[in-house]
Order: structure tokens, then sequence, then C-alpha cells
């Protein structure tokens, strides 16, 4: 069964394929996007390939746009953006290898937007990012200096998880 997560106001992901090897999502952007911030998977290897309008991208400082056809891989550990800052809508098929707790992180996500527990903008605050952040630092970490990042992480989770946030416990029939 397809399950289609909403990560941002504009971003998607509709879960195709999900085991413990692989997790196969088809991920859609809305037009006039921006680059989200810099992150990197600590354990886990991505895979793009673009179906349809175009992707920026930028690893590791290096910025280029993704076509229908264009593939990228992204290895583990490798900081990385991808956003669509074209005129119209992106898709994109995504594979993480392993599968690890990113269905989860993105299940969270969606938990969040369908809550209305998001600012203004439809983004969740600092102090919700910072206890999902935390909570998932398996499968999703920001890119910057990690020794910096991490206790300004923890401050920020520990008063996120003390204003409720904190990330659902999976159901039997979660991704």
């Amino acid at each position: 069964m397809d399950r289609t997560l909403k990560l941002t106001p504009h971003e998607t992901v509709t879960i195709r394929e999900h085991g413990d090897a692989a997790l196969v999502v088809e991920a859609r952007w809305g037009a006039g996007g921006s680059a989200p911030p810099g992150h990197f998977h600590p354990a886990q290897d991505e895979h793009f390939e673009v179906l349809e309008g175009r992707l920026s991208v930028r690893v590791d400082g290096s910025e280029r746009t993704l076509e229908p056809g264009d593939t990228i891989d992204i290895p583990r550990g490798t900081v990385h953006q991808m956003w669509n800052a074209g005129e119209l809508p992106a898709r994109a098929l995504w594979r993480t290898t392993p599968a690890g707790r990113t269905a989860e992180w993105f299940a969270a996500l969606d938990g969040l937007q369908q809550s209305g527990r998001v600012g203004r903008d439809g983004m969740p605050s600092a102090v919700a990012f910072g206890a999902y952040l935390t909570e998932y630092s398996d499968v999703f970490r920001l890119g910057g200096p990690q020794l910096l990042l991490r206790p300004a992480l923890a401050v920020l989770g520990a008063v996120g998880r003390l204003r409720g946030y904190r990330a659902p416990a999976p159901a039997a029939d979660d991704p």
C-alpha cells in the first residue's frame, strides 16, 4: 500500500517500497522552492532519479541542476541539499539504503504537518526540530561542525520535549 507523507508545505513523499535493505519513495517538490539546510545521513546512501521538472542539488558545496532522466548518488556522510527552484513541480524516485528509520522520520514530519504544530510558513519551530533531530540523528543530521551542533540541538531538543514535541512511536502499520 502506497502512503503519502507531507514533509514540508511544498514537499511530499509517497512510499513505494520499504524493507530493511531500502526505502524507495516518489518525492514531489512544489515550484519555487529554496534550498533546505545542508544535511547528511551518517549510515545511509541515497540515489535520486529525476522523473519530471528540474531539481537543484548542492553536494559538498558544488551545485548543479538535474533534468528528467538525470540521476545522482549521494554517499553516506556527504552534506547535501536538494530543492526545486523552477516554475513547475518536480518529481523524483528516491532510494535510501539501508532504510534505517527514514520512513519513521518522514512519518514524524508528516505528523507535525497534520497536527498543525507548525509556524505560519508551514515549517516546525526550532524547538520542534531540535526534539526531532536529536531523536532521528541516526538517519538525519544537519551539516556543519558537529561539536557545536550536537550540544545546541540537545538543548533545543530538551526544550522541545518539555513543550510536548515527541517523535511518535511507530504504529504496527507504519512504514
